[in-house]
């Protein structure tokens, strides 16, 4: 299975807060599952990074497949803006996220589903 993890997901993890999730977390670390992520949950981690948290997230990081976001995911991501702003206030940020994990065909791991309006996305 592929992996797509949101970001509000990889800060739980970075924190540590959520009990569940980071039992969650490490059964996947010793799974097969290929585990992805995308250049906005970088953006969106490392603009909330705290003092004394850059160690921790460098690792985190080091630990996932960040995806690019390329012409492909950006022309999908502008059809789910186009199709979900108005009804669902989608942002730029969860278009992009859901156009990666549609076109690595992976599953989507958050805890924000009503971000995520389109019919064809798996969750995890």
């Amino acid at each position: 299975m592929t992996i797509l993890v949101d970001s509000d997901i990889l800060i739980e993890v970075s924190r540590g807060r959520d009990r569940a999730i980071v039992a969650r977390w490490l059964d996947l670390g010793l799974s097969e599952d290929l585990v992805l992520c995308t250049p906005v949950s970088v953006a969106e981690l490392w603009a909330g990074v705290r003092p004394g948290e850059h160690e921790a997230l460098t690792e985190l990081f080091r630990a996932l497949i960040c995806v690019p976001v390329d012409a492909e995911v950006g022309r999908r991501a502008g059809e789910y803006m186009k199709q979900y702003r108005k009804s669902h206030g989608l942002e730029l940020g969860d278009a992009l996220i859901a156009a990666a994990t549609v076109g690595h065909r992976a599953t989507l791991w958050t805890r924000n589903r009503k971000h995520y309006p389109m019919k064809e996305m798996a969750f995890y």
